[in-house]
């Protein structure tokens, strides 16, 4: 993060004053800009600039998770989207980050992110197993779905043809029938925005885990949540099960406890600006979200919040000593 004084020639005198204004400039990285989850860090970016004194936000499109993770690591970025199943192997050096650990911490989750697979109906495929040898997106490249689809295929002994790229060449790939589908984050209980875009080209279906690979899911991946989707994920989708993950916000320790605690603390006491930007908040506790499904340790900025609120963390999400 880079802090600049506020020096303008008409404010000369209080620059040079002991008590300087001092602006910090925050660059936060969300995903791809035709994802429902990139208007929700639109609305984080407005959040900080109306509500926390000393910082200003800018929104940059990424790659997602990995990206997001990646760009932190190299200080491009100073916050970002992270899946909760992503930043536990960050955070413990394992799967993509084996032997290297990374220096990230949690500042809230704001939802589920069930894994949706979704097929162009008249593919004319009904299970996960009928993948084998189509053209399938896993997710957007360098996201944590397109890790997270990869490990649970692997653990279940599946293959596709995976075809690579951004949430836009892949919609626009099935939509001209060059790829059979892909899989993208929900959101909350509903198909995310650009799955409606594909669904108003050509019917879609949603491909659901059986029992017996849902079972094995819970027994060998528990960095992942197996999930009931109710009937009504869009219009004549019937109840399926996927896999999921929470989708939060993380930064590393070069973002101050002040700056933190500010943050969060504007983020939890707005009651208007995100459930703008997602519908599903409007019932949500973002306090609880992160209670449920955090996987690593809260930044010491947002674990004040948090005890100064009342929450009891759970180990796993206590700042290291």
């Amino acid at each position: 993060m880079m802090t600049r004084p506020i020096c303008a020639l008409t404010a000369a005198l209080l620059c040079a004053s002991p008590v300087a204004a001092q602006q910090t400039d925050l660059l936060i990285g969300s995903t791809s800009a035709s994802s429902s989850h990139y208007g929700y860090f639109v609305a984080v970016g407005q959040i900080v600039n109306e509500a926390v004194e000393g910082l200003k936000a800018a929104v940059v499109e990424t790659g997602a998770t990995m990206d997001n993770i990646r760009r932190m690591e190299r200080q491009q970025i100073d916050l970002g989207l992270v899946t909760t199943n992503v930043a536990q192997h960050a955070v413990s050096g394992t799967q993509e980050f084996e032997g290297k650990t990374q220096d990230l911490s949690l500042l809230w989750v704001y939802t589920g992110a069930p894994q949706n697979v979704i097929v162009r109906a008249d593919a004319g495929i009904d299970s996960l197993e009928a993948l084998e040898g189509q053209r399938f997106n896993p997710g957007i490249r360098g996201s944590a779905t397109e890790t997270t689809t990869e490990a649970v295929f692997g653990t279940l002994g599946l293959t596709a043809d995976w075809v690579r790229g951004s949430t836009t060449d892949i919609v626009d790939a099935i939509k001209d029938n060059r790829v059979t589908g892909y899989v993208k984050s929900g959101s909350g209980l509903r198909l995310d925005a650009s799955t409606m875009d594909v669904a108003t080209f050509t019917d879609i279906s949603v491909l659901g885990l059986s029992p017996a690979q849902a079972d094995k899911l819970r027994a060998e991946m528990p960095d992942i949540s197996i999930v009931e989707i109710p009937e009504g994920a869009a219009e004549g989708v019937p109840a399926y099960t996927t896999w999921s993950f929470g989708v939060g916000v993380g930064t590393t320790s070069a973002m101050s406890e002040e700056d933190a605690y500010k943050i969060v603390s504007a983020v939890m006491a707005d009651k208007t600006v995100q459930v703008n930007a997602l519908a599903e908040l409007k019932e949500a506790s973002l306090a609880d979200l992160t209670l449920q499904y955090g996987t690593v340790p809260l930044h010491p900025g947002a674990a004040r919040w948090f005890e100064e609120n009342g929450y009891e963390l759970p180990e796993q999400l206590r700042p290291a000593e």
